[in-house]
């Protein structure tokens, strides 16, 4: 065995079983992003066990680290430094935990001490005095299994069940039916799935959405203090000391039904038996920190790591769910024929109720044409409370088809179009790609031939104010911003609510006004359109079924694809054609798009070191997109993007690349650091 350093105070003993520890410690630096081996001494020996947070010394200072293994010798040659200290006896890095580590730390082009500080809580020993010792693990329940209760109208739930408990590594996806409480329809399953002696991991997009699950959770469980225990809410507003101790309730088998937000996905269980997240679509999934990845895809790698069963549920469909259900990855969870058409309200598009007014519409020149005003008086007069949904404040102006109000597109790959300034006489002129960077002298609209640009409709306007006037004597009430409504009573008023905050109402709502719909479809991302109709979705689900008077009016040409899906409340179908569209103008996710942020003289760097097969193809530089930044990259002036666009064959390939590369130049104290982010919700 080599030989090892020893302290001054008193020389120490090699453990005499598996005297080597192979540590990670937590650097953060990329090119020490590896383990580093030490010497066990004897009187750490029993506490010192694979998963375990320990102290090393690196470089003269003690630093964080995870004992990764335990080995009889060491391949490096020279002296070993003492493993100075185990912080906690706690294994909170399970092999599992470790391989869904390195493996999102590969796909994303991260550091492994990135990810665990997004999958591992800190440390607080209070908690783990607290918590009783590991669980005894349950015996799970063989045999058929029954559809659990509000479940009978989705007949296939039945063998997704029987293939969870017979450890079948399952992966399903529903679309949550119109009017259905989705959190009392999740309490429920898992409920089920606990009951057989299995654990569940339920991830939301938010804090608010965590509260009402849990609220379920422990409603359906039942049992008291006891049956609460059974329930543990991961989320951050807990408090630091709080939500460990939850998660090690989790860790150690105590608690069965676990719910939390992005970060509860990397939550190792010792009896597994189902995830399930709720709507993918959320952009509270996106991790805004380093190596950013998607809590959905995230939670699909976990699931084919080690075949935990799957389940993605939401009232929309994402193109990337449906390319899941497409390849035979996923299986869709169908409602028995008919039940959505029953539950559903009806909708109206704004050039359905009345063509001359849907001109006024779409220019901006109304916003509460007399057919929406209408539809709310009609639900005021049977005592139904009425929704409004606006859009948020705030949207970057975008440059649209003056005659068809498509977005303004590249030619040459398909990015959207910017304008350097907005003339008063001329209007939006020194075009460009916000992508690529080519200058576009010769605009035409790929979808109507117009050569007119027109900037995007911007805010909400005082929409509050204005219903108070048009509805005098009715209670108009706001939902959104630092103060979110999550219920309201079944008594006639105005609810206006920004999207995501609408509250629930009792019985239903009558009627929902659904307007703006060109600040959503207008903005320059490639998500604008999927988005909008999430958020559509969203709201016209509060509303009662067509058969009880509910009524959904949409400001928007119902000749447009995403109106129709609405009309038709046929979010699946919206996906398959958007999942089309996007393979054939090569977009996510029928290709991956790689982000390389940095500055100008970086990139061009990157771009001269990089390796990259033929089919990658490379777009820009470009200006970063509006209200982007580079964290830790204050002296930077004026930073660049580029985007690389690579098949799904070659993602493996291009991300090893980029990370031998950005390894490369952290090596280098010289060179000015890059960021790397695979498929950006926001591309630009």
């Amino acid at each position: 065995m080599p030989g090892v350093t020893t302290t001054r105070s008193q020389a120490r003993v090699p453990a005499a079983d598996a005297p080597v520890a192979r540590v990670l410690p937590l650097l953060g630096v990329w090119h020490l992003d590896r383990e580093f081996d030490y010497v066990v001494p004897e009187s750490l020996s029993a506490d010192a066990v694979p998963g375990t947070r320990v102290r090393v010394r690196f470089a003269g200072r003690l630093v964080d680290g995870f004992l990764v293994a335990r080995s009889d010798a060491s391949d490096h040659r020279g002296e070993l430094a003492w493993l100075e200290r185990v912080v906690s006896p706690e294994p909170v890095l399970t092999p599992e935990l470790l391989r869904l580590v390195e493996h999102v730390a590969r796909r994303w082009v991260g550091m492994r001490s990135d990810v665990l500080r997004l999958a591992v809580p800190p440390r607080h020993a209070a908690a783990e005095k607290s918590v009783p010792p590991p669980a005894a693990p349950e015996p799970v329940g063989p045999g058929p299994v029954e559809l659990p209760e509000g479940w009978g109208d989705h007949p296939m739930t039945a063998r997704f069940l029987e293939a969870v408990t017979a450890a079948v590594p399952a992966r399903a996806v529903w679309t949550v039916p119109p009017g259905r409480d989705w959190a009392r329809a999740l309490a429920v399953l898992a409920d089920s799935v606990r009951r057989r002696g299995l654990q569940v991991l339920l991830v939301v997009p938010d804090q608010r959405d965590v509260d009402r699950l849990t609220a379920a959770c422990r409603e359906v469980v039942g049992g008291g203090a006891a049956g609460r225990d059974l329930v543990a809410d991961l989320s951050a507003g807990a408090g630091p000391s709080a939500r460990y101790r939850r998660w090690l309730r989790a860790t150690r088998g105590h608690a069965r039904i676990v719910v939390g937000t992005r970060s509860a996905v990397f939550t190792p269980l010792p009896q597994p038996g189902l995830v399930v997240l709720h709507d993918d679509g959320d952009d509270s999934f996106v991790e805004p920190r380093a190596p950013y990845p998607h809590t959905r895809d995230v939670a699909a790698l976990r699931s084919t790591l080690d075949g935990t069963p799957l389940l993605l549920t939401s009232i929309d469909r994402t193109p990337e769910v449906a390319e899941y259900v497409r390849s035979g990855w996923a299986h869709e969870i169908r409602p028995e024929p008919g039940l959505v058409r029953a539950l559903a309200p009806r909708v109206v598009a704004i050039t359905d109720a009345d063509p001359t007014q849907a001109r006024d519409v779409a220019g901006g020149r109304t916003r509460l044409p007399a057919v929406a005003i209408a539809m709310a008086r009609e639900a005021i007069d049977v005592d139904a409370p009425v929704l409004v949904q606006v859009p948020r404040k705030g949207y970057i102006p975008t440059l649209l088809c003056g005659s068809c109000r498509e977005p303004a597109r590249c030619r040459r790959c398909n990015g959207p179009l910017r304008a350097g300034r907005m003339d008063a006489v001329y209007g939006p002129v020194d075009l460009a790609c916000g992508w690529c960077g080519a200058p576009e002298t010769g605009f035409r609209c790929a979808a109507c031939g117009s050569r007119a640009l027109r900037a995007g409709v911007v805010g909400a306007g005082r929409t509050a104010e204005e219903l108070g006037r048009m509805f005098p004597g009715v209670r108009v009430r706001t939902s959104g911003g630092g103060e979110i409504l999550d219920s309201v009573p079944g008594a006639p008023a105005i609810v206006v609510s920004t999207p995501g905050a609408e509250p629930v109402a009792e019985g239903g709502y009558g009627a929902a006004l659904l307007l703006d719909s060109w600040a959503l479809l207008g903005r320059p991302d490639l998500r604008a359109v999927q988005d909008a109709l999430r958020r559509w979705l969203g709201a016209a689900g509060l509303v009662r079924s067509a058969a009880d008077g509910g009524r959904v009016f949409l400001s928007a040409d119902a000749a447009l694809p995403v109106a129709q899906a609405l009309v038709r409340w046929d979010p699946q179908g919206w996906a398959e054609r958007e999942l089309a569209d996007r393979a054939e103008v090569g977009f996510p996710p029928a290709v991956h798009l790689v982000a390389v942020d940095g500055a100008a003289a970086a990139l061009a760097e990157v771009l001269a070191e990089l390796r990259l097969p033929e089919e990658v193809q490379v777009l820009g530089p470009v200006d970063l997109p509006p209200g982007e930044e580079l964290p830790g990259q204050d002296g930077i002036a004026d930073p660049e993007r580029v985007l690389l666009r690579v098949p799904p064959r070659l993602v493996a390939g291009v991300a090893g690349e980029l990370r031998a590369l950005v390894v490369a130049r952290s090596g280098r104290r010289s060179s000015d650091p890059v960021r790397v982010r695979l498929d950006p919700v926001h591309i630009g």
